[in-house]
């Protein structure tokens, strides 16, 4: 989906958490970027169906963004810069998602 550009970056590097993997990454990026980087899992899945999902605006209007950062569901992942030791956690378990043969009368 995305690629980093190989350009020189002189930001610090920091180490983040993605699903209990430590990552790298650069101070100032946003969650929801490092996220998109990182692996080939879905973003996060709809509560309601379960479909795949991804932000899409990436400045906070869409809420397609949603992830936990520690600890803390739902949080913008777009608008949120990385920290050092921050804890994230792609929301993809969708124990309340209804299925469509549930949803009928």
């Amino acid at each position: 989906m995305f690629s980093k550009v190989n350009i020189a970056d002189d930001r610090p590097s920091v180490v983040i958490d993605i699903d209990g993997h430590p990552v790298a990454c650069r101070e100032g990026d946003t969650v929801a970027a490092v996220v998109m980087l990182h692996g080939s899992q879905p973003y996060r899945r709809s509560i309601l169906s379960g479909s795949e999902r991804a932000p899409f605006c990436m400045m906070g209007i869409c809420f397609d963004c949603l992830i936990e950062i520690d600890g803390v569901p739902n949080q913008q992942g777009c608008l949120r810069r990385v920290e050092p030791g921050m804890r994230i956690r792609r929301q993809i378990e969708t124990p309340g998602a209804l299925r469509q043969e549930e949803t009928r009368p």
